[in-house]
């Protein structure tokens, strides 16, 4: 059976990403470079919004404010469209352009579902964050984690993480602080019918 993990980039303050900041926000550091260099392989899960991002990164396109991507952005780029890829999405055009990517256009939940169940290896999600909330409300998510930077983004963060997800418990699993200043916290999650002081009717 597959194991699947959510895995999420944020600010201090649950962003994804931020008008004007460069990619990790400019604050990635040779201990979590390194780290992300021993990660496991992985088939990685995305839904169109990011898919139409990343390959177009891939091929090129930089990121609004710069000339340019930076190594480390660009080693990030070239790492993941050599690995293995499915995009859920019911509006993207067959068969996708970029390379080693597998398009689905069943439902995401009911098609990771089976992945999980008849499958081996490790399933992650990369972005993609109504997608990443569906599976979780569905209880499919064996791991949780978020690598926090040391950042607020107040007045021009994007993407808000949590919204729209469900209550979750979560029990830690790891934890891991990066060049002094990187922050890995990692999670069995476990959605809740209702909050601890909320009795059921």
């Amino acid at each position: 059976m597959s194991e699947l993990l959510v895995d999420f980039i944020t600010t201090l303050d649950g962003y994804a990403s931020g008008e004007g900041w460069p990619g990790f926000w400019g604050l990635e550091g040779p201990e979590y470079l390194a780290w992300l260099g021993e990660q496991p392989e992985a088939t990685y899960l995305m839904g169109a919004n990011t898919y139409r991002l990343m390959s177009g990164f891939a091929e090129g396109k930089v990121p609004g404010g710069q000339d340019e991507f930076r190594p480390e952005e660009e080693a990030s780029v070239d790492e993941l469209t050599r690995a293995s890829k499915i995009v859920f999405s019911s509006s993207l055009d067959a068969p996708p352009t970029w390379a080693n990517c597998t398009l689905v256009r069943d439902d995401a939940v009911e098609a990771v579902r089976a992945m999980k169940a008849g499958g081996s290896g490790l399933l992650s999600t990369i972005g993609s964050l109504s997608l990443c909330r569906s599976l979780l409300s569905a209880g499919l998510v064996d791991r949780f984690r978020v690598v926090m930077f040391p950042v607020i983004t107040g007045a021009t963060g994007e993407e808000r993480v949590y919204d729209g997800y469900p209550d979750i418990a979560l029990d830690m699993i790891d934890h891991r602080t990066f060049d002094g200043r990187i922050q890995l916290v990692e999670y069995a999650p476990r959605v809740l019918r209702h909050p601890p002081l909320v009795t059921p009717s």
